[in-house]
C-alpha cells in the first residue's frame, strides 16, 4: 500500500489515512486505470423510490403548459355549466363554493408534492456536482501523472545526453 500512500501525499498533500471517501475512490480508480464517469441519470434514478418517481411525474405534469391550459378549460367549463347551462339546478352556483373547496384541496396536495420534487432536484444537483468533482479530480490526477511521466522521461533523456557529452569530451581530450 506504500505507492498509494506516496500518491496520496504527492497529489493531495496528505497521507492516505486522511483522504476522504471521494478522494480515495478517485485515486483508486486512477491507479487501477478504471473509468470513473457513468450515466448520472441512471445512477440517480436507481436510488429513487416509486413515491419519488410519482411525485416527480406529478410535479412535471403540474408545471406544464398542458396542465395549465387544461385546468383553465376545466374552470371555464365549470363556470359555464353552473351559470349558463344549469341556471336552475346548478350543482355549484355562483360564487362556486364547491369549486373553491376542490381548488384548495388540490393546492394543499400539490404544494408539498412539488416541494418534495424540488428537494429531490436539489439532491440531484448535489449528486451531479459530486460526480463532476470526482471526474475533474481524476482528470487532474491523470494530468499530474502524465506530467510526472514526461518529466521523468525528459530527465532520463537529459542524463543520457549529459553522459554522451562527457564521453565525447573524453574522446576529444584523448585526441589532443
Amino acid at each position: 500500500m506504500r505507492p498509494f500512500d506516496d500518491a496520496a501525499q504527492i497529489l493531495f498533500g496528505k497521507p492516505a489515512s486522511e483522504l476522504d471517501e471521494t478522494e480515495r475512490d478517485v485515486l483508486l480508480h486512477s491507479r487501477e486505470g478504471r473509468i470513473l464517469s457513468a450515466d448520472r441519470n441512471m445512477a440517480f434514478q436507481s436510488n429513487q423510490s416509486a413515491g419519488d418517481r410519482i411525485a416527480d411525474a406529478i410535479a412535471r405534469i403540474g408545471g406544464s403548459w398542458t396542465f395549465i391550459i387544461g385546468f383553465l378549460l376545466f374552470l371555464l367549463v365549470w363556470a359555464l355549466a353552473n351559470t349558463v347551462l344549469m341556471t336552475k339546478d346548478a350543482f355549484d352556483p355562483y360564487p362556486f363554493i364547491f369549486l373553491n373547496l376542490v381548488l384548495s384541496m388540490l393546492a394543499a396536495l400539490q404544494a408539498p408534492i412539488i416541494m418534495m420534487s424540488q428537494n429531490r432536484q436539489a439532491a440531484r444537483d448535489r449528486f451531479e456536482a459530486t460526480k463532476d468533482y470526482e471526474v475533474n479530480l481524476k482528470a487532474e490526477i491523470e494530468l499530474m501523472a502524465l506530467h510526472h511521466k514526461i518529466d521523468t522521461h525528459f530527465l532520463e533523456e537529459i542524463a543520457a545526453l549529459k553522459m554522451e557529452v562527457l564521453r565525447l569530451n573524453e574522446v576529444l581530450r584523448e585526441k589532443e
